[in-house]
Parts: structure tokens; sequence; C-alpha cells
């Protein structure tokens, strides 16, 4: 929490290209914050079936119009990145390389992170909860995905420094 408003929820912004990429490179993550109490926002790419998403308990907008909007869009706590929206949009590489400068977000890539990064930002792992597994294997399925994939107890990340350590907690190096 931030302040001394205790109504005042964290928040935990993805950025990703498509649903079922989302979900399967943080979706146990997603859930499991969610869960917790943040209040988790994906914005994509391409916007189409949310139901895998809503699942996990993210309510889910058009990056394009968050992007039109984004000096008024509320400051997170957490930003998650997909490595190829990284590369692949100039705006959000410009967000995240600010992000990490300046230290007030944890900012998080999943997939290859571009070599420009590798000085910025450590290996990490989420340890899913049980109920993140199940969650995630509907919501697999719901992406038409295959939902063995939420078998797996541990997702992935890299991660820059965490001004605070609180809140990425649940991040933890990876061995």
């Amino acid at each position: 929490m931030t302040g001394t408003d205790s109504d005042t929820r964290y928040r935990f912004d993805i950025v990703g290209g498509s649903v079922p990429d989302v979900v399967a490179a943080a979706g146990g993550w997603l859930y499991d914050r969610a869960a917790a109490g943040w209040d988790v926002t994906v914005l994509l790419k391409e916007v189409r079936d949310t139901r895998p998403l809503e699942i996990l308990g993210a309510r889910v907008l058009d990056l394009a119009s968050v992007l039109k909007q984004w000096d008024q869009w509320p400051h997170p706590q957490t930003i998650a990145v997909c490595a190829e929206m990284f590369a692949g949009h100039e705006q959000i590489r410009y967000g995240v390389r600010n992000a990490l400068e300046h230290g007030g977000t944890e900012v998080t890539l999943w997939g290859a992170v571009p070599a420009e990064l590798d000085p910025d930002v450590d290996v990490r792992q989420h340890r899913l909860s049980a109920a993140a597994r199940v969650f995630k294997a509907q919501a697999l399925m719901a992406a038409g995905a295959d939902p063995s994939a939420a078998a797996a107890r541990i997702e992935m990340f890299r991660c820059g420094p965490a001004a605070c350590p609180s809140v990425a907690a649940d991040l933890s190096p990876a061995s």
C-alpha cells in the first residue's frame, strides 16, 4: 500500500501481444497478485476474447487506447512486458527504459529480452500457488492453448531492481 490511504490498492499492469501469450507466460503470477488484492490490468495489442484473462482476475484494455492517454494513466507499482512488445514498440521501450532508470516501478519482462537490457535485469521466478495452477489451466483451455503448461510450478521473468522490496516479495532470484 502507498502513503497513508489504506484503501489504495497496488496496481499491476501487463503489456502483451495476445491473450494466450500473457496467460502462458504470466497467468499464475497474474492470478496470485489479483487474489492478493492487486488491481491487475492487461493491456493488449489485440483485444479479442478476454475471458481467459478475466478467469485469472484481470481486466483487459486495448493498449493503443491507453497509450493515447498515457500521461493520465495511474502509475502502477509493477509493470510486466512481453519482450516482443518492448522490441517492437517505441513508446513501450521508452516507458520501460524510463522505469528502469528511475526505479519507482518494478519492471518485469518475459520472453527473449533484448541485449540492451541485459545489464539492467536479473532472472527471477514466481512460484505459483496451487490455486494459480488450477486457474491458469482453466484460462489456458479458454484461450485454446494446452492446459498442461499450467502444471509448471514456476514462471520465469527478467526483472529490474525493485525500488520497494516488499512489492516484489513474490518474485525470487532464480536458482
